[in-house]
């Protein structure tokens, strides 16, 4: 496997209402990694709802903002910038930001998923143009 160049500018955006996801490394544009990288930008009042991923552990470094964690049982805790989250496969975990501006944080996904189903919308930005798509889920 030979050293790869990526650039943002070349990263498929995922969307849903008042959150995106930039896939920075991705099945898609790197189908080699080990890991899938994406860049997660909440609006106030934006939610990604409780749910696992089977196959995956996730690791949220949380870079901009603040929000409410979402775990298991109805519980919660708070997060902000600089806090770090690792969750195991099958763990349950979701984000609701709470913060009057935007939450950011940068997810590391191993192994590495294709998040597209779990989004509406899917914009790829390329030096031509940007293309629209629709994702595969409705929620």
């Amino acid at each position: 496997m030979a050293v790869q160049r990526l650039t943002i500018k070349q990263a498929a955006v995922l969307r849903n209402p008042g959150k995106q996801s930039m896939q920075i490394v991705s099945p898609e544009n790197a189908p080699d990694a080990a890991v899938t990288i994406t860049r997660v930008t909440m609006e106030s009042g934006a939610i990604s709802p409780r749910h696992s991923h089977a196959r995956s552990e996730q690791i949220w470094i949380v870079e901009e903002g603040s929000a409410t964690l979402l775990l298991a049982g109805d519980r919660t805790e708070q997060l902000a910038a600089g806090d770090v989250i690792r969750t195991p496969c099958g763990d349950i975990r979701g984000v609701e930001n709470t913060g009057q501006g935007s939450f950011v944080y940068l997810t590391i996904t191993n192994p590495p998923e294709d998040m597209t189903p779990f989004y509406k919308e899917r914009i790829t930005t390329e030096d031509s143009g940007t293309r629209s798509s629709r994702g595969a889920r409705d929620t």
